[in-house]
């Protein structure tokens, strides 16, 4: 696991938190789907930089 790997999967985990706390405040669904859109996309590529793959 590098660097890299590591800190895009800590983002998408924090985007996760995000998106419900804003689920829970009653925000604008499309902010909601930005940001969800956002950690997968950051999850995924997390996930794919491991190095388990090689």
């Amino acid at each position: 696991m590098n660097g890299t790997s590591t800190v895009l999967i800590i983002v998408g985990l924090f985007l996760v938190g995000g998106i419900i706390s804003f689920a829970k405040q009653q925000m604008p669904k499309s902010l909601i789907v930005l940001l969800s859109i956002g950690a997968a996309m950051c999850l995924l590529a997390g996930i794919l930089r491991l190095e388990v793959w090689n």
